[in-house]
């Protein structure tokens, strides 16, 4: 978790922790009509009615989101929605097509069927149209598999949806190329910590001490985030290291080590 100044304020508190939290970003860098949102709180951005109503179906996409939205508006409205749209997809496409240092806004335009100026009405850089895309594609593809995860099966079947969005999904390639740049660029770094990766780090401890009897007392905080990153941190490095599939095998191997038998 478009043009954006990051206020530094940690994400509101959430009582169950199911949603991906982010601090609210100027409209000059949000995609408002393909905003993502989960429950009753936005996902980074703001959120719309038709993206609620996509989260909440369960089936929530760039495309379900925009033409949610586009009904509900006139002619110019439909054609902005559109190339928003167009826009988000091929910026996806190209980066994976030429990678980050190959994506440029001239080519994102191109591609898009957009001129480079509708680009710069909604976002800065490439950088910011790549935060979008992550974080709307992780409302729905790092989603628990229950909202009240409760049991270690649930935390194996999440563990599962991660390795396929970091390791396979094109929001996963974004996810990495983000991760890559930040450690080059500050302003990168701020903008997908602040607005992303430490809300999703709060919601994922406090779901990991949940599945294994946080509720009770039996594991407490600190526990829950050793283990979440002993997890997580294999699938990072096979990933953007060792540049290896995370196979289920893999994954299997590693929750078989980690969480009790």
């Amino acid at each position: 978790m478009a043009a954006t100044v990051v206020n530094g304020h940690q994400p509101p508190p959430d009582k169950d922790h199911t949603a991906i939290a982010a601090p609210p970003r100027p409209a000059t860098g949000s995609r408002s009509g393909a905003s993502r949102a989960t429950g009753d709180r936005a996902v980074g951005g703001r959120a719309t009615g038709a993206a609620r109503a996509a989260r909440a179906s369960g089936s929530a996409t760039k495309s379900d989101a925009v033409k949610g939205e586009v009904a509900t508006t006139g002619g110019s409205g439909r054609r902005s929605e559109a190339a928003r749209l167009a826009v988000l997809n091929a910026t996806d496409d190209l980066l994976v097509e030429v990678g980050f240092e190959g994506l440029t806004i001239e080519g994102i335009a191109a591609a898009a069927g957009v001129a480079k100026q509708t680009i710069y009405r909604w976002w800065k850089s490439k950088v910011d149209i790549l935060f979008d895309n992550l974080v709307l594609d992780a409302a729905t593809g790092l989603a628990w598999p229950a909202e009240t995860p409760a049991d270690p099966a649930d935390l194996r079947a999440y563990l599962h949806r991660f390795a396929a969005f970091l390791g396979a999904a094109p929001a996963g390639k974004v996810l990495q190329a983000l991760l890559g740049h930040a450690q080059l660029d500050a302003r990168t770094a701020e903008l997908l910590h602040d607005g992303f990766l430490d809300a999703l780090r709060a919601r994922d401890v406090a779901h990991t001490r949940a599945c294994l009897g946080g509720a009770t007392g039996e594991y407490g905080a600190d526990e829950a985030a050793v283990l979440l990153d002993a997890l997580l941190a294999p699938l990072y490095h096979r990933a953007l290291v060792l540049r290896r599939p995370l196979d289920p095998a893999f994954v299997d191997a590693l929750l078989d080590q980690h969480l009790p038998g």
